[in-house]
């Protein structure tokens, strides 16, 4: 579950420029402490015990990461489909497709309970946490204390401050074991505290809501919050439609609701030629790249998605993960490719033709990064170009006229085709090329 929270210029408050700028620490740790014991009155109002408050804080030191991440203003925005292939790739729907045999028993209970689809709880876990690769490892308390002390945030955080230290006090889980993201999101399917103070479930009742090393939990805990999200049980999100001919999109508001039957008296149809399953559901478009790319009529449950993250992208990445997990195939018409939006293919031989040049190491995946993005802006330099760092099409042709072809595979004796070493001299290389795990799609 993440938190659509604006990103602004970094502004540094008292106190916060020592922690970042590592001048006056003295100073810093002066204010950080004054700064805690101001957090005291609101967490004993709520019912936090003092032994608690103090546990919580024993050795506190904000963590600059944390605010560098609230601040954070990328200069590449992922275009929504390259966010789709990324949240969306094949390994991630052969994993889903694996933890949903796995947790079958598990995920069909959930679905008879509180009528939200197996598929739909699996693609949330997946999306989120990577299936529980990447669940973040900040430890909450601090996070949410450097975010009040430096004042970045700080509105956000007070409320889930407080919620988290009622959670460590309750005994779900241990100050060490309670990590989340930089902005408190925690667990397997990323809960902020005041939500899982409100909804997170004891599945296998051992008394503990344990959303962090519990799956039966953390999923159980995912459907009750959809439960409450106002999900219709049997009903899909959506569908991908094809817009009439001189149709344009952008004169109607993502959020007019009409029946499926109006929308389909004005030409818009499934892609696929099939019916609607009921032309009295209300649905809204959503065509994010207009005429040039996928447009979709989205139903109640989308919209219920969207309580779990307010990003459109977000929702249409889970419903379509869960369809693949399903077995459907991938959205029929094409993300649109142009100066600013590269194909999986053209991102990942980007990736490739700067590896080349040595520019950046590891193995293409089409995934831009930090690293990719060095890379671009190391290679403008030395053009002479514009340095902002974005990888664009006109990047992409430079490159392919700059970069030779490969040679052709060395032949052994016997005429086979002989391996080539490792580059790196035998060690395995960089999970990509950016030298990271694929983040999970929902830190975006």
């Amino acid at each position: 579950m993440r938190i659509a929270l604006k990103a602004k210029p970094l502004i540094l408050k008292v106190g916060s420029a020592a922690l970042i700028l590592g001048a006056l620490p003295g100073a810093a740790i002066a204010d950080s402490a004054r700064c805690v014991e101001g957090l005291w009155p609101a967490a004993k109002s709520a019912g936090v015990t003092r032994a608690t408050f103090d546990r919580a804080f024993q050795g506190f030191a904000p963590d600059p990461e944390v605010i560098e991440a609230a601040n954070f203003q990328p200069e590449y925005v992922k275009p929504i489909g390259e966010y789709i292939d990324r949240a969306v790739s094949d390994k991630r729907v052969e994993t889903g497709k694996q933890k949903l045999a796995e947790y079958q028993a598990l995920v069909e209970g959930l679905e008879k309970r509180y009528g939200v689809d197996r598929h739909i709880i699996v693609a949330i876990w997946g999306v989120e946490s990577n299936y529980g690769v990447q669940p973040g490892d900040k430890n909450v308390i601090r996070s949410l204390g450097t975010l009040i002390c430096s004042g970045t945030k700080a509105k956000f955080a007070r409320p889930q401050l407080v919620s988290a230290l009622k959670i460590l006090q309750r005994g779900d889980i241990g100050f060490e074991a309670m990590n989340g993201s930089w902005a408190g999101a925690m667990g397997h399917t990323q809960f902020i505290p005041t939500t899982y103070t409100a909804y997170a479930v004891d599945q296998d009742g051992d008394g503990k809501r344990d959303i962090w090393g519990n799956i039966p939990d953390a999923l159980a805990s995912t459907a009750s919050y959809l439960k409450v999200s106002k999900w219709r049980a049997s009903e899909t999100w959506g569908y991908e439609v094809k817009l009439p001919k001189g149709f344009d999109p952008k004169r109607v508001s993502e959020n007019t609701l009409k029946p499926l039957g109006d929308w389909q008296k004005i030409g818009i149809v499934r892609v696929a030629g099939e019916p609607f399953p009921r032309l009295s559901d209300k649905a809204s478009l959503f065509a994010p790249e207009g005429t040039r790319g996928p447009a979709f009529l989205v139903l109640n449950n989308f919209r219920s998605i969207l309580r779990y993250n307010v990003a459109k992208s977000y929702a249409l990445a889970v419903g379509h993960l869960a369809d693949r997990i399903k077995g459907y195939g991938r959205f029929v018409q094409a993300w649109p490719t142009d100066e600013t939006h590269l194909s999986l293919e053209q991102r990942t031989e980007l990736q490739r033709l700067l590896i080349a040049q040595g520019l950046m190491t590891g193995e293409p995946d089409g995934v831009i990064g930090p690293a990719t993005l060095e890379a671009v802006r190391t290679y403008q330099r030395a053009k002479t170009l514009p340095v902002d760092g974005f990888p664009s099409l006109t990047i992409l042709k430079r490159l392919r006229a700059e970069t030779p072809p490969p040679a052709p595979p060395a032949e052994n004796q016997t005429g086979s085709v002989g391996e080539a070493p490792p580059a790196d001299g035998g060690e395995a290389p960089p999970a990509n090329a950016d030298g990271e795990q694929k983040a999970n799609a929902g830190q975006e």
